[in-house]
Formats: C-alpha cells, structure tokens, sequence
C-alpha cells in the first residue's frame, strides 16, 4: 500500500510541477544546449554577431545579411523569459535574443552539429550558455 501512496504521490508532484512550468507565458527556452553551444529546435548551432548592441534590443543583420544569417524567430505572442528576450527587427519581425544578444543560424551549416560560423570574419560566434 505504502509503495502505490508514493507512486501516486510522485505523479501529483510531477503534474504538479509540468503546471508550473507551462506558466509565465512561454514555458520552455526557444533554444537548448548541445556539445556546450546554443542550439535551436533542430538541433541548427546558433551564433551571435559582435556588430549587435548587448541588451540593445536591435539587430545589426538585416537584408542581405540575414539571407546569410537568418534570425531565431520568436512567435508574435513570445515573451522575455530568464535570459531570453525578444527584439523587434527592423522589418518587423521578432528575433530570440539570450543574455541580450540576438541570435542566428548560419546557412553554411548543413546538419546539426556544425559550426561552420564560428569566428567568420571575426564578428560571428558560437552562442553558449
């Protein structure tokens, strides 16, 4: 009997916590972490770009360099979270931004896991946590 009070105990705690998690508009983190980089839903490596104003709120990649560099998008209802916030770009469009630095996949990348980006032109990096 102890034994199903503590399985049922465990089950109420963990839907419990899955509530609380899915509170304060936005639940999970847009990105995750892969091999100590930022990685978006697909597994695609992000980066940052040095030209962009830390905690600005602006990106500095627009028009052609966002065909190179297209932007982590954030839903029209995504929300600032922890590190995370959102910027609105200059075409209107909202961009995931972490620690206030707006973040990017790189279209030279062709599978997860690389990092074909890190250090071009000396103003592209790896995201990490």
């Amino acid at each position: 009997m102890r034994t199903k009070t503590t399985t049922l105990a465990a089950l109420v705690l963990a839907g419990l916590l899955q509530a609380c998690a899915s509170m304060g508009g936005g639940g999970s983190a847009p990105a995750m972490v892969s091999g100590g980089a930022l990685v978006g839903s697909n597994g695609m490596t992000l980066y940052t770009f040095d030209r962009d104003p830390a905690g600005g709120g602006k990106s500095a990649c627009n028009g052609p360099c966002a065909a190179n560099w297209p932007p982590l998008t954030a839903a029209a209802d995504a929300r600032d979270q922890g590190d995370w916030s959102v910027i609105t770009r200059d075409d209107g469009s909202r961009q995931w931004a972490y620690k206030g630095k707006p973040l990017y996949y790189w279209v030279k990348d062709t599978k997860p896991g690389d990092r074909t980006g890190d250090g071009f032109n000396q103003v592209w990096h790896t995201a990490t946590p």
